[in-house]
């Protein structure tokens, strides 16, 4: 999930029927570090508030603009943002957007988040804040990085479900990956680490790439938990194939999608002066269009939960065949994200709701022999 998401969950595992839980909430300001740098100068003026800009960043922004402040704003747990007001050439009042990181995580997050937006920006320019361009700060110790788009004020109101979902399907029938394959150029990251994006032709060894992917970076960061690895290998080795195979057996053939990758409430808005609905902080990838919405299935979600946001998208894009698998499928898909969500989040209620819906699966599909039931966690 995007950066947008707070770090401040934990899990104490006490043992399996003893395990405290803390759900995951939004963050509500930004943890990260002003960037120390030497405040540049617009047009030989000072500029105004309490986000110093790099003459990097304003070099990068349109010929004849002219700043008058850069102020922090808004909330998320990796990264710093700030709004810069300026007047374009034209006389008319302008505002950017600037996100920093710090050192390599900063550099994929930031990076993978330029790629990304670039290419939605491509294939549905009405639907994402133009993006401009990434780089390093001209400061050291540590190294920092940037990214810089367009700001649009946001409402507070829900997207408006019709809107959305006609957007949304929209893109996804107008993307077209350029290897024909699925994944995408660089690792774009969900929440603060990457994701295992490298090409692939076939869309089922590619699903397996992400979540062993996403099991990696658990293992690393959070330890041993339960039998969750486990459950992770049952699943590609006896569950996927059931779920996932049909959808290329019998002359079938599923299409890589752009997806943007982490479209959980925090990343879509409604734009105050216009109405029009946007998407931000995406980490895209080219899948199966359907794991894009299984996101909405995880229980962090307030709004998109809702299943008019999935009744409207499903009547417009329809299900992929075999139809009766569909909610399988959309399970399966939410274990990925959840499970790649628990690394980002140290375990947090993502791991539970992540073993929750393995189990499920497991159980319908290949249950494990009697003799390995119940297993303990290491």
């Amino acid at each position: 999930m995007a950066d947008a998401r707070s770090r401040n969950s934990t899990m104490t595992d006490k043992g399996i029927n003893d395990t405290v839980t803390e759900m995951w909430t939004p963050p509500t300001f930004s943890a990260g570090k002003v960037p120390h740098v030497i405040p540049g100068r617009s047009n030989d003026q000072e500029i105004e508030g309490d986000f110093p800009l790099d003459q990097i960043v304003i070099n990068q922004l349109p010929p004849g603009t002219q700043i008058h402040s850069s102020d922090r704003y808004g909330a998320s747990a990796w990264t710093v943002t700030a709004r810069i007001s300026t007047t374009g050439a034209d006389g008319e009042p302008k505002f950017f957007f600037l996100k920093c990181a710090e050192d390599a995580q900063g550099k994929a997050m930031l990076e993978g988040e330029f790629n990304s937006m670039c290419e939605l920006y491509r294939t549905s320019p009405g639907f994402v804040p133009k993006p401009y361009t990434w780089g390093k700060l001209n400061v050291t110790s540590p190294d920092t990085y940037y990214f810089l788009c367009d700001f649009i004020e946001m409402t507070n109101q829900n997207p408006d479900p019709v809107q959305l979902c006609t957007k949304l399907v929209e893109m996804h029938q107008a993307s077209i990956s350029p290897t024909k394959m699925f994944g995408f150029h660089v690792n774009t990251c969900q929440g603060n680490l990457a994701q295992q994006t490298a090409w692939n032709s076939n869309w089922v060894g590619y699903y397996v790439q992400l979540v062993r992917g996403a099991m990696r970076l658990n293992t690393e960061i959070n330890g041993k938990w339960r039998n969750l690895e486990q459950c992770v290998d049952r699943l590609i080795s006896h569950v996927v194939p059931q779920v996932l195979g049909p959808l290329e057996s019998d002359g079938r053939v599923v299409k890589p999608c752009l997806i943007h990758g982490d479209l959980w409430d925090g990343n879509i808005g409604t734009d105050f002066e216009t109405g029009e609905i946007y998407v931000f902080d995406a980490s895209v990838h080219y899948a199966h269009n359907e794991m894009e919405i299984a996101m909405w299935r995880g229980k962090f979600n307030k709004v998109v939960s809702s299943k008019v946001y999935m009744n409207n998208y499903l009547s417009r894009m329809g299900i992929s065949e075999p139809v009766e698998q569909f909610d399988d499928r959309n399970r399966m898909y939410s274990v990925y994200h959840t499970l790649h969500e628990s690394a980002c989040h140290n375990g947090s209620s993502f791991r539970e709701e992540c073993y929750e819906n393995l189990n499920y699966l497991i159980d319908k599909y290949a249950p494990f022999p009697e003799a390995e039931s119940g297993l303990e966690e290491d």
